[in-house]
């Protein structure tokens, strides 16, 4: 449902030639991701909720993000994120109420896209999540766009 994809194409190329030059400004991976989250969240038209989760002594606890108030920890693999943790991949959700067990922190939430985090040596260290209030907001090309842009954290 959301963007045109020539025209959602166009609008990742922006924000990666935004990011970029940004992100790499400083090694903190704390502040790339503070910046990261900004720049998706006000740029991106359909992102309701946009934050990172980070695994700390087998939890999944909420960390940088913008939008309503997040879930602090989620219930160990139990929705979206930590689907995206146990299969390593990208997960797309199309209508989170199809999606077994999703974990609804805000009831607006109706889909939502769930990148792995990966740190220098390659392991999942945490998921950038974003959710959307309207169906079908996201596709292959927000997860191509998505994953690149995660790895600006620990480049």
């Amino acid at each position: 449902m959301g963007m045109q994809p020539l025209k959602k194409q166009a609008r990742y190329q922006r924000l990666w030639d935004q990011l970029e030059p940004l992100t790499a400004k400083t090694t903190d991976p704390d502040a790339r991701m503070a910046t990261i989250i900004a720049v998706l969240h006000h740029k991106m038209e359909c992102f309701f909720w946009t934050g990172f989760y980070f695994l700390r002594s087998n939890e999944l606890t909420v960390k940088t993000y913008q939008g309503p108030l997040a879930c602090q920890v989620l219930t160990p693999h139990t929705g979206v994120c930590w689907a995206a943790i146990d299969q390593e991949k990208t997960i797309v959700v199309p209508d989170v109420h199809l999606f077994p067990g999703h974990i609804a922190c805000d009831s607006r939430s109706r889909s939502e896209i769930v990148v792995p985090v990966r740190n220098a040596d390659g392991e999942i260290t945490g998921v950038l999540d974003v959710d959307s209030e309207i169906v079908n907001s996201f596709d292959t090309t927000d997860a191509e766009w998505l994953e690149k842009i995660v790895n600006l954290i620990y480049r």
